[in-house]
């Protein structure tokens, strides 16, 4: 009996070893089409952005040392400049928190961050070209991009906080 549930075990661990080799693959494809060496920690730092939008360079460090053993601190911040720098992947600054960094680039999206816990979600353009909106002046400026940051509080600060959801004060207008 034993010995079935290993060869099982063996077999899973098998068939995760071969996804991730695909995965991996793709990645480095994906770095070599940018001009770029697949080295472990550019590989490891799109894979943890794949799997966890939004993360600060801390994260992604610790994310990293997990999957690779070891990583220096300025291999992680070499990486996430020139992943920057080719386009790779976006770097976001929210008013009072550190930078985070997310590979859904180029698309003109915007973003929701709750006030208490700081969660950052993707929220797509109502508008869609680029710059989805205008200033009043643009000082001799070619705008070609504008940021956009909505602020509030996630579903779950708001169910901690007893403040109603957004869907319920639009219920609450509507029926006024």
């Amino acid at each position: 009996m034993i010995f079935f549930f290993s060869r099982i075990i063996l077999e899973i661990i098998e068939q995760e070893k071969s996804a991730l080799s695909r995965e991996v693959g793709a990645t480095a494809k994906l770095l070599r089409e940018s001009g770029l060496r697949a080295t472990p920690p550019r590989v490891a730092v799109i894979e943890a952005l794949q799997d966890r939008p939004h993360l600060n360079t801390d994260s992604i460090i610790s994310v990293i040392r997990i999957r690779l053993g070891a990583v220096s601190i300025q291999a992680v911040y070499s990486t996430l400049a020139l992943l920057t720098a080719k386009g790779l992947v976006r770097r976001i600054e929210p008013a009072g928190s550190s930078a985070v960094y997310e590979l859904r680039v180029g698309d003109n999206h915007h973003h929701v961050v709750c006030r208490l816990c700081q969660m950052i979600q993707d929220v797509d353009c109502a508008v869609g070209a680029k710059p989805c909106l205008y200033p009043s002046d643009t000082h001799g400026f070619l705008l070609d991009e504008a940021e956009v940051t909505y602020w509030g509080l996630c579903p779950t600060c708001q169910s901690a906080t007893d403040v109603p959801s957004d869907d319920d004060q639009l219920v609450e207008e509507k029926g006024a």
